[in-house]
């Protein structure tokens, strides 16, 4: 039966995690295989009124969160208890945002040597070229199949070699081979994986999405919705730029042959009564009447230039009948 100093332990420590939660809604559930202790005690020391870290049992912490969500089921500790897999532990952002919290978790690796049944984490590759080991460690090589020869008294290798693939575990000749020309190929560190923020549970590859990203989902978005609702004939605020300019040049096209003056239609009269004039006088294609007027004038333009072509066609065959009719 648990004495009842440990049942205070347990309880202080359920108590702490549901403040926790409950007061300080934003947190990173990191993990941490192959953490030391001496890494992870500089981690608290470098969050030190920033984060609290926040580590246990996952028994302990399943029953926390349990409890927890009975008093506050608003707080969303239950969707943190149904990712409770593995070395699992909390970083609590009490002080400063989730960002610089995480910048100064990334700040603390610790290169490691490969140890025989674990699981490679990169690709690593021997470069061909010399080694520095002397004849008489052929061996290593020779166990794991290396193509080598002496060259001035040292093993080198004929080609490069790729020795770790990641997923797959490490023998021990390759553990042993990299201990002797002093790689240290796999680096540990607090892995961030999940993000916990206002009661919910999301990847934290979130936080790796940009303003300027997210500016331009937006102004995709706005145009896909300005495109749809043009379609559909239906206003809305995305739309109606385009559906003001499209009207802008309608009036254009019916007031530019009539007598009817519009100060914004100075421009677009002035290319019908001279296009060959207007452009000499306005080689950049703009105009002083209004930002719109030169887009309805290259609109109506192009319908007289139309219109003159088909003026021209139809006189020669006019022609063409007289001459052989």
């Amino acid at each position: 039966m648990p004495s009842k100093e440990k049942l205070a332990k347990k309880s202080a420590y359920f108590e702490k995690l549901i403040s926790l939660c409950v007061d300080h809604p934003q947190a990173l559930i990191v993990h941490v295989d192959h953490v030391g202790s001496k890494q992870m005690q500089d981690i608290r020391v470098s969050l030190r009124g920033k984060a609290i870290v926040l580590m246990g049992k996952n028994s302990m912490i399943r029953k926390a969160l349990s409890i927890g969500h009975e008093r506050h089921p608003e707080a969303g500790m239950d969707k943190i208890r149904a990712i409770m897999v593995g070395n699992i532990g909390f970083v609590f952002a009490t002080g400063s945002p989730l960002d610089e919290v995480r910048e100064i978790i990334a700040g603390f690796k610790v290169m490691s040597a490969a140890k025989a049944g674990q699981l490679a984490v990169v690709d690593w590759t021997i470069p061909s070229g010399p080694t520095g080991m002397d004849p008489s460690q052929t061996s290593f090589f020779q166990a794991l199949n290396v193509g080598t020869k002496i060259v001035k008294g040292q093993i080198e290798l004929v080609s490069e070699y790729q020795i770790l693939k990641i997923g797959d575990k490490v023998n021990a000749s390759q553990a042993v081979l990299l201990a002797k020309l002093s790689i240290k190929p796999f680096e540990y560190g607090m892995v961030i994986q999940q993000v916990f923020q206002d009661a919910a549970v999301f990847s934290a590859a979130v936080l790796d999405i940009t303003p300027a990203e997210l500016m331009a989902k937006l102004f995709g978005g706005i145009k896909n919705m300005a495109a749809f609702s043009r379609e559909l004939g239906v206003p809305t605020q995305a739309g109606l730029p385009h559906a003001f300019g499209n009207a802008f040049k309608n009036v254009a096209a019916l007031v530019g042959d009539t007598t009817f003056d519009v100060k914004e239609l100075e421009d677009v009269k002035k290319f019908f009564a001279d296009p060959e004039a207007y452009a000499a006088a306005n080689p950049g294609g703009g105009g002083g009447g209004g930002g719109a007027a030169p887009a309805g004038g290259a609109a109506a333009g192009g319908g007289a230039k139309k219109a003159a072509a088909v003026e021209v066609e139809e006189e020669e065959e006019d022609m063409e009948f007289d001459l052989f009719g």
